[in-house]
């Protein structure tokens, strides 16, 4: 039975295209991960579908402000309070970037 063979470049290609081809796209950023549970009432992507405050958009001041006075609990909230008890400084400011780059 004869052996098949390829020649060791164009094997080495091979497995280079494969690896490209499957390797992971355009990395997300830590705030992108973190403000996924923001979309439950404040839409997807920051874009609120009704009554609560639309995030995109907002300066990241205002957003990073904000979350640190529900934190604290200077800025009065029902539900707010508690979810930015969880989150570090730097937790707050990645968030608070990832909204403020949203277009």
């Amino acid at each position: 039975m004869p052996r098949f063979s390829l020649p060791a470049t164009l094997l080495s290609g091979v497995i280079a295209l494969f690896i490209s081809t499957t390797a992971p796209g355009a990395e997300i950023s830590q705030g992108a991960m973190l403000s996924n549970s923001c979309a439950a009432c404040h839409g997807t992507d920051g874009n609120s579908p009704g009554a609560m405050p639309t995030l995109n958009g907002k300066s990241a001041d205002f957003i990073e402000r904000a979350l640190k006075g529900f934190r604290s609990g200077e800025r009065d909230s029902t539900v707010m309070g508690r979810h930015a008890s969880g989150y570090s400084d730097e937790e707050i400011a990645q968030i608070a970037e990832y909204f403020a780059g949203l277009k």
